[in-house]
């Protein structure tokens, strides 16, 4: 009878402990695959212009109409991550930062800024707003390649932006290639880090602005000197 009391108390006691050890695994288990709560950082180029800039006179003649696309961007950059390779490491392996993204995508925030800059001369239209353009009328199209930050080794990275700008007239029956350029542009980064390249980005893609906005200035120039 002893001997049958201990076999039915091991067996109970080992039932509960499996039942126990099961529990706490299964629980270990859904704390795993719950994530923690985490901030994501939102970056953007800046707020720009804070305040009204002065009016200046200027005896230089206002730049003819300029019609602006959306910039179009590889697939890799169609969203809103934040970029980084490792280029001492794989060169071609494209990784995001987990815990930081664009306030919108690359391609969208580089146009903002551009519009800004190029409608300061001349009226800057927008061909997505279905509007007719009249013939002769030039218009400027962009491709972003890259905007990633680029690190060429641990202690060192830069924020390299690379585009491809198109510059056309309109024509009876389409549009005439007038002018086509490689912008590419690298900018160091003052921190190994996200913040670090959102900054680089930023300055990079104000340098390609300008960069852009003297050669469609010296093309339409051009252009228009023509007889």
């Amino acid at each position: 009878m002893k001997n049958a009391i201990q076999f039915i108390a091991a067996r109970a006691y080992s039932t509960w402990a499996g039942g126990t050890f099961c529990l706490v695994f299964a629980l270990a288990l859904s704390g795993c695959a719950t994530p923690r709560g985490s901030t994501v950082l939102v970056y953007d180029f800046g707020p720009g212009a804070s305040a009204p800039m002065p009016e200046q006179r200027t005896t230089a003649a206002p730049l003819p109409p300029l019609a602006l696309a959306e910039v179009a961007a590889v697939a890799a950059l169609d969203n809103t991550a934040v970029l980084y390779r490792l280029g001492y490491a794989d060169a071609n392996l494209l990784q995001p930062y987990a815990q930081a993204r664009w306030s919108m995508p690359p391609a969208q925030l580089l146009r903002q800024q551009l519009r800004s800059a190029l409608g300061a001369r001349r009226p800057v239209m927008s061909v997505s707003e279905g509007l007719q353009f009249p013939e002769g009328s030039q218009v400027l199209r962009l491709e972003l390649e890259e905007f990633s930050q680029l690190f060429d080794s641990a202690q060192s990275s830069r924020g390299l932006l690379r585009l491809r700008a198109t510059l056309t007239q309109t024509a009876p029956g389409g549009e005439v290639l007038l002018a086509q350029r490689t912008v590419l542009v690298s900018s160091p980064a003052a921190t190994q880090d996200a913040a670090g390249g959102v900054r680089a980005l930023a300055a990079a893609a104000a340098a390609a602005v300008t960069q852009l906005d003297e050669w469609v200035q010296q093309t339409q120039g051009a252009a228009a000197a023509k007889p």
